[in-house]
């Protein structure tokens, strides 16, 4: 089939006689890459004939690999949408779907879901995020890790599609007011990609460039009868799925941030990274999301240069565009990061008021009993049946996971985000640590102090306990150690501290504008009396 037949193959799908089982209607849709036919109960994918620089569709043949690739990539975390790979046979105007012969041309044959099933035209919940979390989490954990051999994921890989989303927008019709943010946008991406290099290539060494889904966002994802299915992977170009894992959760974010939904934002990402333990993703997330976020507003420009657009649509695309240039800009900024430390016994509500807060604040939530059981290779849920002082409670397991919790914190700040630590800090120099820290960072820093009576704090230990769904293992003979042995905010503490009493429902609203107020007074460091030396010792082995 010659080029110039391919709008007469396109009109030919469009005929429910061309298709091997029952169709009524036909309907077209189109991408800047692709063309779907919906069918009866399935779907068709047609790659165009096209070659972009960062795509090569020019030739059946390619096309015809990239069809088998698709099929192999989207069946890890869509196997039951995606069928197989089809040919078109027949003449352009009549062609038969899957018919004998010489193909005309290949389609993936996958099965149709209703397109409200998109995220992107859904309402998102909670669980929703936390589930995809989740499952792009263990998604990350299965997947093939670059060789070292490869250029897959290396630096100059990686700046070099960054480049291109630049030169694409620039050769296509941006308004002028776009060039000044186009120009300030390399600037920065070249300027930060001096300054991570090292970081790439670290985390490279350590396994985090892995053959990902690599076009991870709302539009992408569907729920089908219950089930998440994350579609349309990556298939034409191997560097674009090749990629550091957090490169592909930079665009989901990024995805949900730009639609406004930013709660759910953080909420994916704070359980993304209590799933994987990857913190270090952060250090480049900010890069990766100004990347992800110029390649739609590349695709946009793509879809800007041809010829099928209505004044309407042009206007719209136009104005889509500036909206991804501004929010790629508006990660270019630097901004004041905040320490807040949530303190008390077991059962006052640390992590049940985090986990509240965490949706509402932009924070990285780090809670002491997940880390604990990540140092011992443990499941969040898995349970130990240690007495307290033994098994992964022992004092020095103790002091291990005060000691990541400040290296992650440590690590977090200095990447531009605020940072929630969630334990019991009952010692006084665990807390004054965590605000040196701050001070290092000149972060704002706040203690959210909680506390309960103790007959309220035992029923809750012991109802925690028994539903099993909790990674606290704390119980009653840990909750008496720990009040006995807890040290009280002194004088210059409460000078940063929000005291709430959980006993009743403590009101998201005041607790976040005492939080706020805080926050944002300044951290200097400060002289402090030492604490005695023999209470120092008895709160490093009482945790």
């Amino acid at each position: 089939m010659e080029p110039e037949d391919f709008p007469r193959l396109l009109a030919g799908m469009m005929r429910p006689d061309a298709y091997p089982h029952a169709v009524e209607t036909v309907e077209h849709l189109e991408t800047h890459i692709s063309h779907v036919f919906l069918a009866g109960a399935y779907a068709y994918k047609l790659k165009k004939p096209l070659d972009l620089g960062f795509l090569d569709f020019s030739t059946l043949e390619r096309r015809h690999l990239c069809c088998d690739e698709e099929l192999r990539l989207n069946c890890r975390l869509a196997p039951e949408l995606y069928l197989g790979v089809v040919a078109l046979t027949g003449e352009p105007d009549a062609p038969r779907v899957g018919g004998e012969g010489v193909a005309l041309e290949f389609a993936v044959h996958m099965r149709r879901f209703p397109q409200a099933s998109l995220l992107d035209r859904l309402p998102l919940s909670s669980e929703l995020m936390r589930r995809l979390a989740e499952l792009v989490a263990e998604f990350h954990a299965r997947i093939p890790v670059a060789d070292e051999a490869s250029a897959y994921g290396a630096p100059v890989v990686i700046l070099e599609p960054m480049l291109e989303n630049l030169r694409q927008i620039r050769s296509r019709s941006v308004i002028p007011a776009n060039i000044a943010r186009l120009d300030h946008l390399e600037v920065w991406t070249r300027r930060r990609f001096a300054e991570l290099t090292p970081v790439m290539e670290k985390r490279r060494r350590e396994g985090f460039v892995r053959e990902c889904h690599g076009d991870m966002h709302r539009g992408n994802i569907a729920l089908v009868d219950g089930e998440i299915c994350i579609f349309d992977a990556i298939e034409f170009n191997p560097n674009l799925r090749w990629i550091d894992t957090a490169s592909e959760i930079a665009f989901f974010v990024m995805d949900l941030e730009q639609s406004g939904e930013r709660a759910h934002a953080q909420l994916f990402l704070n359980r993304y990274l209590e799933r994987s333990g990857d913190y270090g993703a952060l250090r480049v997330l900010d890069f990766y999301k100004v990347y992800r976020a110029m390649v739609r507003a590349k695709v946009l420009a793509i879809r800007l240069g041809q010829r099928d657009l209505q004044p309407s649509e042009e206007a719209d695309i136009r104005r889509q565009c500036t909206h991804y240039l501004s929010l790629a800009e508006s990660y270019t900024q630097p901004r004041r990061p905040h320490l807040l430390i949530a303190c008390g016994l077991p059962g006052s509500g640390k992590s049940r008021l985090s986990y509240r807060l965490r949706e509402v604040r932009p924070m990285i939530h780090l809670r002491s009993d997940l880390e604990r059981k990540r140092l011992f290779g443990l499941h969040e849920l898995e349970r130990t049946a240690t007495q307290v002082g033994k098994g992964i409670y022992f004092p020095n397991a103790t002091n291990w996971t005060y000691d990541r919790l400040h290296r992650l914190a440590d690590a977090i700040l200095a990447s531009g985000y605020d940072v929630l630590v969630d334990a019991t800090f009952i010692a006084r120099e665990r807390r004054e640590r965590f605000h040196d820290l701050a001070a290092k960072h000149r972060a704002g820093f706040g203690i959210l102090a909680l506390d309960a009576p103790l007959d309220v704090l035992r029923e809750r230990v012991m109802r925690r306990l028994s539903r099993g769904d909790d990674a606290s293992e704390a119980d009653l003979a840990v909750l008496e150690r720990q009040h006995a042995g807890r040290q009280c905010l002194n004088d210059w503490e409460r000078g940063y501290a929000v005291l709430v009493d959980t006993s009743r429902e403590p009101q998201l609203v005041d607790v976040l504008s005492r939080i706020d107020a805080i926050l944002d007074q300044e951290t200097p460091k400060i002289q402090r009396s030492e604490a005695h030396p023999e209470a120092g010792e008895r709160q490093r082995l009482q945790g």
